[in-house]
């Protein structure tokens, strides 16, 4: 199993990047504000986005439950004219998740059914 610091590293080390010749640097855009950025935001909390993100996370799912990712991705397109990517598909609906686990607390659906498990 690794450790913690494999789980959150950075996937460009800042070494590199600040070493490599100009023309091959890559442009870091931020996935989280800084602290002095960080003000009470207006509405509820929004996914990054299309940005590059600086950390990975590996998550395993079920044949189906990649199907219907796919599914939803495809019917995103085909009905809404929305091409996103399945990582963004995932990004926003954790996003929903987690605001509404935060409005909500233990009437969250999220939360019940962890609960019923």
């Amino acid at each position: 199993m690794p450790a913690a610091d494999d789980l959150f590293r950075p996937t460009v080390d800042s070494a590199d990047a600040t070493q490599a010749p100009p023309e091959q640097r890559h442009r870091r855009v931020r996935a989280v504000a800084d602290e002095d950025d960080r003000a009470e935001p207006a509405g509820p909390k929004r996914p990054s986005g299309r940005v590059r993100h600086d950390e990975k996370m590996t998550v395993y799912v079920t044949s189906d439950e990649l199907l219907d990712i796919e599914h939803a991705r495809l019917t995103l397109r085909r009905e809404h004219g929305l091409a996103v990517d399945r990582g963004r598909l995932v990004r926003e609906a954790l996003a929903i998740v987690l605001a509404d686990v935060e409005a909500q607390g233990i009437d969250s659906p999220l939360v019940q059914r962890l609960l019923d498990e």
